[in-house]
């Protein structure tokens, strides 16, 4: 049985801080530059492109303040690949919970499953990009791009 990327980091930052990097700073741990639009509220859209390797166009399906949100990958093109619209209808899951005095944030590509093509090279990239990028931005507001 496949298994979906997960990934899972522990704060000590608040549900909303947590929420609020997720959201509105992006491109301050996905995409860089080459990030363009919104991910604030329902219906929200936006892209990630690396020209020549990584192409994503996410809409904002699900918003639930401070405990989760959902991104639908409505367009991809990963170059690299066969098939390279792979991540087309696969989903981000951002779900948040209070563990004690910690804020537990876990990350779940579904559709991202271990008998994909993608599977290896990108879970290493999410790895970085969660539990680096976006971990080193919530918990000391220093953004990766």
């Amino acid at each position: 049985m496949s298994q979906n990327y997960t990934a899972t980091i522990e704060v000590i930052n608040s549900p909303a801080e947590i929420f609020q990097r997720i959201t509105s700073d992006v491109s301050k741990w996905w995409g860089g530059k080459d990030f363009s639009g919104r991910s604030t509220q329902a219906n929200d859209e936006f892209v990630v492109n690396h020209p020549g390797a990584h192409y994503s166009k996410q809409r904002l399906v699900e918003v639930i303040p401070d405990k989760k949100l959902v991104w639908l990958i409505i367009e991809s093109k990963l170059s690299w690949l066969k098939n390279q619209e792979e991540w087309t209808n696969t989903k981000m899951v951002f779900e948040i919970s209070a563990k004690g005095d910690k804020t537990i944030l876990h990350f779940t590509h579904e559709g991202l499953t271990s008998d994909k093509e993608s599977y290896a090279r990108c879970s290493e990239g999410w790895n970085m990009v969660i539990k680096d990028w976006l971990c080193t931005l919530i918990m000391y507001g220093i953004a990766h791009f």
